[in-house]
């Protein structure tokens, strides 16, 4: 992202509609280059906004679903292509930290299912920000590889032993 000041304005701009039209209790802090915990080295945005207040919960509801449509919106009006929207990141609540967490502990929960069946483990769908969060999480596992499998919102990830020869399908088994 060559300007990313601009971008943050821009983004501010959005965010003061947003909130005021939408009627919601909420502030929101804007940080570019912001400094990020050891855990989070699989995602380095160069733009973080953080949400605040008393409607905090309806950004989280329904799998942060208005977050991530906030998100969204900001990602179009900034024209990012789809390979740098990492750049840019929404939290409310320290939602994506734990997001994260939860996702690496569903990693190695299938890395070991994996590993005692020997059959391959499907992931429930997700977005590619959170399939590509799995696939990291197990990279480093030489006995294993992941999969991105399927189209659209039904696209998800299936971990195989790494000499897995497949037959069909694999079995879907998700972690909620």
């Amino acid at each position: 992202m060559p300007d990313k000041i601009a971008a943050a304005n821009k983004i501010n701009k959005l965010l003061r509609g947003v909130v005021a039209h939408g009627g919601l209790r909420l502030k929101y802090r804007i940080t570019v280059d912001p400094p990020l915990a050891e855990q989070r080295d699989w995602e380095r945005p160069e733009i973080l906004v953080e949400f605040s207040g008393p409607d905090s919960a309806l950004l989280l509801e329904r799998g942060a679903e208005v977050l991530r449509s906030i998100e969204l919106l900001a990602l179009e009006m900034l024209r990012l292509p789809g390979n740098e929207h990492e750049k840019v990141c929404f939290d409310c609540m320290n939602h994506r930290a734990m997001r994260l967490e939860e996702l690496r502990l569903a990693a190695d929960v299938a890395a070991e299912k994996v590993r005692k069946t020997g059959t391959p483990y499907q992931f429930a769908p997700m977005s590619s920000r959170e399939r590509r969060i799995v696939h990291l999480a197990l990279r480093d596992h030489a006995d294993l590889r992941t999969e991105s499998q399927g189209d659209g919102l039904r696209r998800c990830v299936v971990v195989y032993p790494q000499n897995y020869k497949p037959t069909g399908k694999p079995t879907p088994r998700t972690i909620p």
